[in-house]
């Protein structure tokens, strides 16, 4: 063999005659590649010595002098002998204490390695280990997911550049807010100070209406008129109300329903306009509701319109205005004119 050089037994020299400090990287970049992590870990395993067992014992030292051998830091380094320690209670691999420095052993495969070792010094706190648990329901390393807990900056820059990344985010808060009452206050504070996103929510919120007053026609097969009664909803209008309904069920994730809702709404709505005006009795019902309607909230606001604290405060006359008793004059005139109308129309007279 040429020094310097390593030729592979049986071959020809011209070859496969490659440099020795080639050859063992690709030996050891071999080594790697079939147990990843576990051929470190095996080094730290082997040389670092267990808790409890002293110095004089062994000739493995301290993770701490492990650590300043390999120009590294000690929680590196113990997060590989924790690695170990896990996949030794689980029967991967042997136990510290069956290790001999220097000595080999059969290593699990590199796939295996992801489930044993964290590179996120986080993941022993109990945030670190709610992050695990939740990438590993989502079927996912969670070595990545604790990567983006600890920098939450990337996962800023990634969601305001990407927008696969921002609907992700916006699904995974959805999920979140549901079960986490102070960061739905959280975010409703800052809809409500944020013009542009108080706006959305409103037209959006007049969207929802507007597609749960059709639903509620095909779910109860009733539906409101315009003054207020609740009357059954004909064939013909619930048909209509359903076939709306589905058209807005099957738009498309990325579709706005705003003008289909709109649509539906106006559509339904113009229904029950004719639905009454088609029907005499109802047509009544709907005029005297409507009238009594206008009634009740009249009434209310005029019992509402009190002197009292005026008058405490020392009588009428800071607030007098001649508007004033010309506005009340002509209410109390279509008062009375309103009374003696409905006095001719009662029964009897």
């Amino acid at each position: 063999m040429t020094e310097g050089y390593w030729t592979e037994p049986g071959a020809e020299p011209s070859a496969t005659t490659v440099h020795e400090s080639v050859a063992r990287d690709a030996r050891e970049f071999g080594v790697y590649a079939r147990t990843g992590g576990w051929a470190f870990a095996l080094k730290v395993a082997r040389s670092v010595r267990p808790g409890g067992q002293a110095a004089g014992e062994t000739p493995k030292v301290s993770a701490k002098e492990f650590a300043e051998l390999a120009g590294c830091s000690a929680d590196r380094v113990m997060r590989y002998y924790r690695a170990w320690d896990k996949a030794a209670d689980d029967g991967l691999v042997p136990h510290f204490e069956a290790l001999a420095v220097g000595v080999e052993t059969d290593l699990p495969d590199a796939d295996d390695w992801p489930a044993y070792y964290s590179s996120r010094s986080g993941a022993s706190s109990d945030r670190g280990a709610a992050i695990t648990a939740s990438a590993e329901a989502e079927g996912i390393r969670p070595t990545k997911a604790l990567e983006v807990a600890e920098n939450p900056t990337a996962l800023r820059a990634a969601i305001l550049a990407d927008p696969s990344t921002a609907q992700a985010a916006r699904a995974a808060l959805l999920d979140r807010i549901r079960e986490d009452p102070s960061l739905q206050a959280e975010l409703a504070r800052d809809v409500v100070r944020t013009d542009g996103l108080k706006k959305a929510v409103a037209t959006e919120s007049r969207s929802a209406d507007r597609i749960g007053y059709v639903r509620q026609i095909v779910d109860s097969g009733q539906v409101r008129t315009p003054a207020g009664q609740t009357i059954d909803a004909p064939a013909e209008l619930r048909a209509e109300a359903e076939r709306r309904l589905s058209l807005l069920d099957e738009l498309d994730e990325g579709e706005d329903p705003g003008e289909w809702a709109t649509e539906a709404y106006d559509t339904v709505k113009s229904l029950v306009v004719r639905t009454v005006e088609d029907d005499p009795e109802l047509r009544v019902q709907e005029r005297r509701t409507k009238f009594y309607s206008s009634l009740q909230r009249a009434t209310k606001v005029f019992e509402e319109l009190t002197f009292e604290d005026l008058e405490d405060a020392g009588g009428l006359d800071d607030i007098y205005e001649a508007d004033m008793l010309e506005r009340l004059e002509a209410l109390q005139q279509a008062l009375t004119t309103c009374i003696t109308s409905l006095r001719k129309a009662a029964p009897g007279d």
